[in-house]
């Protein structure tokens, strides 16, 4: 059975998380029923009292009279009421026993709940297609991944559990009323329909309010979380009051949304009291004229206004229910749609990486599957990379110069009719995914470092490097003079997403992480652009030497890092416009040949030439 299948309905989705928890919300739901039973004990005891002890009614189970009889009579227990009082006071302890015992059950199982929903979602997250992450703002999925679960969590620990608990309750309470009179019973009875109904008349308002306010949550989350991640950049331009505005009109609109929710909650609330206050009035009233007229005892009139009142909770709190189950079911299908978002697989047929040799695009179109594409960005792309070759890549800002690395990464899928993209004549579509990347490495432009210690970044990609082979990678990455001059070398933290780096330490960083995998196939993309030009060719000199094997694919747009390659492709619009060595490319005068004069002229390339 699929996920979709699986999930295509909410209680199918609770249920799915319950797994490992049930047995908990089982104990639960009994000792909610013991909690019941001691709950209606001490209203009988209570009515009793008031007609047997201290009235003289003759109405009393047989059971009690015997046991009153063993105390010594009633005249005896009338002088001796306080042991009445703490057999209410034992009945009333061992009723806080089971209601601790209650919530500490419920407690766990809720946060054993939580747990499995978390792991679950981060597990299944981190399967998604790169597409999907692309689609989905980051702010959001926290929100859904945190609120959201939060809500479930709530509804099923305090609302859901308790139906159970209320169930027995309400029937109880009912049976011991329509012993003691079934026309005060059916006057109480009324009102309990109309609480209901009530509940479900605010059902889908409060639905389609809480609906909008957990979007807007997700909208305000996301704009918080891009202000923190890019706060350099709203520093450096001096956009902090501009941010400011944007996230106070976010949190305006957010406000307003929880207040109109709110004010819905508050009316259901009080209008809910003023109809459980009307019914405790009637029931007063009718039951003290029933007293008058003697079809009902002072105690049992005593007995009837507590269990109307034990009663009268849960039936307001089923309406809570009905209200707390609608901004829960958002929630559901909030998170119903992460887990039902198809994640990351192979083909049936997929194998193993069948070994480093040539890379071949043949046919290659593509167009990126998000509302934001703008059309083709690769169209009928064919070049072959031999096995150990060095290859360039230049290209304008949107060539798809990115998207040859993506697709190779199977970052994104290549459909079926776009083309075919081989390893060692091998599709990569009939490669397995994890050991396709495992052979692959990659540095960004933008590297993302964690928080953490330079050297556990850079053992991110091989945890059982050693220290040696951390400095090996170092001394590659031309980063091990930089580390000599931090005051805690290779302990120096780095800060989140290595906020304390300059872009060239972040870039060399990312380049030692890349290089201590040693894989067959490395990929620059643009990934030396923020190192001067002295740095970038001793870069290059050492990957000479440490990568003689391996294929690597040199994404630039400077041609002193591309110049040496072995052949060299010019990308435009998608298309393959220009391609050979850095010689035959100057001798055509064309697209490679105008940059060329130009970055010489500016002096960039200079130093190689």
């Amino acid at each position: 059975m699929d996920k979709k299948e699986r999930f295509s309905t909410r209680p199918s989705m609770i249920l799915y998380f319950l797994k490992g928890c049930k047995r908990y919300f089982g104990l639960v739901a009994l000792t909610g029923v013991a909690m019941v039973l001691f709950e209606l004990v001490n209203p009988k005891i209570i009515g009793y009292t008031v007609d047997y002890i201290i009235g003289d009614t003759e109405t009393i189970p047989a059971f009690i009279l015997n046991w009153t009889e063993q105390l010594g009579g009633r005249d005896y227990v009338l002088a001796h009421l306080f042991i009445f009082s703490g057999v209410v006071i034992l009945i009333s302890l061992a009723g806080a026993a089971i209601r601790y015992l209650y919530r500490l059950l419920n407690s766990m199982g809720a946060e054993h709940l939580v747990k499995r929903m978390r792991d679950t979602l981060y597990e299944h997250i981190t399967h998604l297609p790169f597409a999907w992450q692309d689609s989905n703002k980051t702010g959001d999925i926290i929100q859904r991944c945190t609120s959201d679960v939060d809500m479930i969590k709530n509804f099923i620990s305090e609302q859901l559990v308790t139906i159970v608990r209320l169930a027995v309750l309400i029937v109880l309470s009912l049976y011991f009323m329509m012993q003691i009179s079934w026309k005060l019973t059916i006057t109480a009875a009324i009102f309990f329909p109309i609480v209901v109904m009530y509940s479900f008349f605010f059902h889908n308002k409060i639905g389609s309010s809480f609906e909008k306010v957990d979007s807007e949550e997700g909208a305000l989350s996301a704009i918080a979380q891009e202000n923190l991640t890019g706060v350099r950049v709203v520093r450096a331009f001096g956009r902090e009051k501009y941010e400011r505005d944007r996230f106070e009109e976010k949190n305006e609109t957010y406000t307003g949304l929880w207040v109109v929710l709110m004010r819905l909650l508050s009316f259901f609330w009080v209008s809910n009291d003023l109809i459980a206050a009307i019914q405790a009035v009637t029931i007063l009233s009718f039951g003290s004229l029933l007293a008058v007229r003697g079809e009902i005892t002072a105690g049992q009139f005593v007995a009837f206004l507590s269990y109307n009142g034990l009663l009268m909770w849960p039936i307001r709190q089923l309406g809570r229910v009905v209200s707390e189950m609608s901004k829960a079911g958002i929630s559901i299908d909030r998170i119903r749609y992460i887990m039902n978002s198809e994640a990351e697989k192979d083909a049936e047929d997929a194998g193993d990486f069948p070994g480093s040799g040539d890379i071949e695009f043949k046919n290659v179109t593509f167009t990126y599957p998000t509302e934001a594409s703008t059309g083709v960005v690769l169209e009928n792309l064919n070049f072959c990379i031999k096995k150990g070759q060095t290859v360039g890549i230049l290209g304008a800002t949107g060539s798809g110069k990115s998207t040859v690395i993506h697709l190779l990464d199977a970052l994104y899928d290549l459909p079926e009719d776009c083309g075919t993209i081989s390893v060692n004549g091998v599709d990569i579509r009939k490669i397995r995914k994890k050991d396709l990347r495992s052979h692959i490495g990659m540095v960004l432009q933008e590297p993302y470092l964690f928080s953490g210690t330079l050297e556990e970044n850079i053992r991110l990609a091989k945890p059982d490097a050693t220290h040696d082979d951390v400095v090996r990678a170092v001394e590659t990455a031309s980063l091990k003079h930089s580390i000599e001059r931090f005051a805690d070398g290779y302990e120096t933290h780095v800060g989140e997403r290595g906020v304390t780096l300059s872009g060239g330490q972040k870039q060399r960083t990312a380049i030692a992480q890349m290089l201590i995998r040693e894989p067959e196939i490395m990929i620059f993309d643009d990934s030396l652009s923020a190192v001067d030009s002295e740095t970038d060719a001793r870069i290059r000199a050492a990957l000479k030497s440490v990568s003689e094997n391996a294929t690597v694919l040199l994404i630039s747009h400077r041609i002193t890092t591309i110049m040496h390659a072995d052949q060299i492709l010019v990308l435009e619009g998608g298309k393959i416009i220009e391609h050979g060595n850095h010689d035959e490319l100057t001798a055509k005068n064309g697209v490679y040949k105008r940059i060329f004069d130009l970055q010489l002229s500016q002096g960039d390339a200079a130093e190689e030439a």
